[in-house]
């Protein structure tokens, strides 16, 4: 996947913030769904035009956040997240409900 983050160097944060910050709003935006594949820290690195310890970072932190897992040598992918088991929830008690009406 492909993924289009640049990164500003005069900003205040550092690159591995704005990169994690940049992450966390496509996967809380539902841009990038539970276990999409994320590019390698290769490939994001030459992508942004950052060294690739700082996509480490990034893609650590997140770990860290329980935004991402590790899947070995396949990389890092999007973790499900506690809004989709709301969504799920949401759904559950949705169907009790129309049930209980019948």
């Amino acid at each position: 996947m492909k993924l289009n983050i640049r990164v500003n160097r005069k900003a205040p944060e550092s690159m591995t913030r704005q990169i994690r910050e940049k992450l966390d709003a496509l996967i809380e935006a539902g841009d990038l769904v539970a276990g999409t594949l994320l590019p390698s820290e290769r490939e994001l690195a030459e992508t942004a035009k950052v060294a690739r310890n700082v996509v480490r970072g990034a893609y650590e932190q997140l770990m860290d956040a329980g935004k991402l897992k590790s899947e070995g040598r396949k990389g890092r992918s999007v973790k499900s997240s506690g809004g989709t088991k709301k969504k799920a929830a949401a759904k559950t008690t949705k169907k009790a409900t129309k049930a209980r009406k019948k």
